[in-house]
């Protein structure tokens, strides 16, 4: 499949973080089969070069960043090398993020400024520092990836709940800002998915128990998600909420918010409780 995206932006280079499993791998293996140029960037080297590999064997040019997202300068020299490379950006994915939870006053403050710095303060430094060159080409497209979470705001998921609400208010101030430079900006709001973001749950057994209890029973593959995210960023969308319960728990959240946040403090405790 060739994607709408990939003949709105012919020259075809594309930077994403976390690339080296999950979703972002499943981006960058539907780019590679479109023949992109992808600058692939993650803290984990090994899977980093065994994905990167994948991703040339589909028919894709790979520029390989050893980054942790949450170092500002480490981010700004990256930065400065994809586009010194590939003489500019076509679409920016900032996507590496990390899940975890606990309740409020437990979860410890070395907690919440980790989330912080990782799920938030990466996409800033993502958007401070290739927003100059979108600018100067008048041209691209930012695909922030946040979270359902932003909108369902489940208990004991604060720090993270947190991180990707800024996520989509990051977004939807760009989308106004750039767009008489005709940048375009998709905020990526999925439920659960197959994923390994439990694997760096900070919060205890108990917390990753329940992660993996709603990713086992999402039935949703990265594949899927990535194939929508790209089809529907190609027309444009800001808000790229899926699957379709998910775009259902965003509108009950606006007509109904007093009981939908009672649905979700009941399903949440009922999952919690069957993973105990």
């Amino acid at each position: 499949m060739t994607y709408q995206l990939s003949t709105q932006h012919p020259r075809r280079r594309a930077f994403i973080t976390g690339a080296a499993s999950g979703l972002g791998k499943a981006l960058c293996m539907e780019l590679a089969a479109d023949g992109w140029l992808l600058g692939v960037a993650d803290m984990n080297q090994e899977q980093l070069t065994i994905a990167a590999n994948e991703f040339e064997t589909l028919g894709a040019k790979t520029l390989r960043f050893n980054l942790d997202v949450s170092n500002r300068d480490q981010f700004a020299q990256v930065a400065r090398d994809f586009l010194q490379r590939a003489e500019g950006i076509d679409l920016l994915f900032n996507n590496a993020g990390v899940g975890d939870g606990g309740t409020f006053e437990e979860y410890s403050l070395d907690n919440w400024e980790w989330m912080t710095r990782v799920n938030q303060w990466s996409v800033v430094y993502g958007c401070h520092y290739f927003i100059p060159a979108f600018k100067k080409q008048r041209s691209g497209h930012i695909l922030n990836t946040a979270s359902l979470a932003a909108v369902s705001c489940a208990p004991t998921m604060g720090a993270y709940n947190m991180t990707k609400a800024a996520v989509v208010a990051i977004s939807e101030t760009l989308y106004g800002e750039l767009m008489d430079f005709n940048i375009k900006v998709s905020c990526i709001q999925p439920s659960y998915f197959k994923t390994n973001i439990a694997q760096s749950c900070r919060g205890g057994e108990n917390v990753k128990k329940t992660t993996q209890f709603f990713i086992d029973r999402s039935g949703l593959e990265a594949k899927d998600v990535a194939q929508e995210i790209l089809h529907r960023a190609g027309k444009g969308e800001l808000y790229i909420i899926l699957p379709k319960l998910a775009r259902k728990a965003w509108l009950w959240k606006r007509l109904a918010p007093t009981k939908f946040r009672k649905m979700v403090k009941d399903g949440f405790a009922a999952a919690a409780s069957r993973v105990r």
